[in-house]
């Protein structure tokens, strides 16, 4: 059998009434998760406890490359503590796959800070693993785990 136009679109139009998504489209709750993401750096690079709180789930398992592992409150107080000042803070190659209520992110967490203490910098570069999950309407984070590159 030969394939032509008319077969390709008669094939797309199908999909479509059967409400398959093209594949390379996100879908509303990956855009949904990709936003509060975005949220959630802003929040750390600002030392924003409020928008941290909002953006957490209750149960929040935060752990950091060295081991370290948090609750919210522990987390968000360590984040807003005053201690250091961010300088710069990216998620780069970020993926978000969306699993029912979950959604699986990772990305790789680049950022330089400096102490507020004595004016030392220092620099992290990591690969950070989220878990959000679906909440009502809202999605939140629920785990967090950083290995170092």
């Amino acid at each position: 059998m030969d394939i032509n136009r008319r077969h390709l679109a008669l094939s797309a139009l199908a999909a479509g009434l059967l409400g398959a998504a093209p594949a390379f489209a996100a879908s509303a709750d990956e855009d949904e998760v990709a936003k509060n993401l975005e949220a959630f750096r802003a929040a750390q690079f600002a030392a924003d406890a409020k928008a941290l709180d909002a953006l957490c789930a209750a149960e929040l398992s935060y752990s950091h490359s060295s081991g370290a592992v948090e609750d919210k409150a522990t987390f968000i107080a360590n984040a807003t503590s005053g201690k250091s000042k961010m300088l710069s803070l990216e998620y780069k190659d970020r993926s978000i796959r969306v699993v029912g209520p979950a959604a699986i992110v990772r990305f790789h967490w680049m950022h330089e800070s400096e102490a507020v203490a004595d004016g030392k910098k220092s620099s992290a570069n990591l690969h950070i693993l989220m878990n959000w999950q679906k909440q009502g309407a809202d999605w939140k984070l629920l785990s967090r785990a950083a290995t170092k590159l």
